[in-house]
């Protein structure tokens, strides 16, 4: 999808939800349909614990839902952002009340050395390791990393403080290049925003991070020079932290 076809969607969401919020049932139905796309990334997560695919999938429109219900476009917040957790709240919620959810022991066992390794891997190496990292020390399929993971570490709150009050949250100390997991749902949130970009700065973002040009091949090719490329990205990188 295009810039101009994500920019589209955002300013359709909107309006869908304007017009949810003033009363027309109609447009819930519209904004469900148009953003089935995210709640199906999700569910794919959750597949195989027990009840189908479609099953969850309907469960993560009750997300949607109420997102539209309290979504505030003053907050400046990407709608579907502010939807994403919402979707794996209530599917995790419905696993989990349901009883389809049954973490073993085993499972926890495992869950429990994974996290040991890591946290040796990190002590380490000073950085978070891969999925296929983890596997190869724990001896475990990478499967069954990312399944016992899950299983054992609850839904948080990007916002959620690590430590005290004014500690860091875990979406400032979380690096989204070793989180594979939530990789999927971070992509759709990252385009979700760049689309509310000007066009200079979405065209700067294609060239320096996905024809990975040097500034100042990109400020030749776009008639800039290379100190106002750096100031549109420093722009870029500030916006893009407000929205993420």
């Amino acid at each position: 999808m295009s810039f101009a076809e994500e920019k589209g969607k955002g300013e359709k969401n909107a309006r869908l939800i304007e017009a949810y919020q003033g009363g027309d049932k109609s447009a819930l139905d519209a904004l469900v349909s148009d953003n089935i796309g995210l709640v199906k990334n999700i569910a794919r997560r959750f597949y195989g614990r027990g009840t189908e695919y479609e099953d969850i999938v309907q469960i993560g429109t009750i997300g949607v839902i109420k997102a539209a219900k309290s979504f505030d476009a003053a907050r400046g917040t990407v709608f579907s952002t502010y939807a994403v957790p919402l979707i794996i709240g209530e599917i995790r919620r419905f696993l989990r009340d349901d009883g389809i959810i049954k973490v073993s022991r085993d499972v926890r066992k495992k869950g429990s050395a994974i996290l040991h390794a890591k946290e040796e891997f990190q002590k380490e190496h000073l950085r978070d390791p891969k999925i296929s990292e983890l596997a190869a020390i724990c001896g475990f399929s990478e499967e069954e990393i990312i399944y016992a993971l899950d299983a054992v570490n609850p839904v948080s709150s990007l916002q959620e403080s690590i430590g005290g009050e004014d500690s860091a949250t875990i979406e400032e100390m979380t690096a989204s290049d070793t989180n594979e997991i939530e990789t999927a749902i971070d992509n759709i949130a990252l385009r979700e925003a760049i689309s509310h970009l000007p066009k200079l700065q979405q065209e700067i973002i294609h060239l320096r991070f996905y024809k990975e040009l040097s500034q100042q091949q990109t400020a030749d090719i776009l008639g800039l020079t290379q100190v106002k490329v750096s100031r549109e990205e420093k722009k870029i990188f500030a916006f893009l932290r407000k929205e993420l």
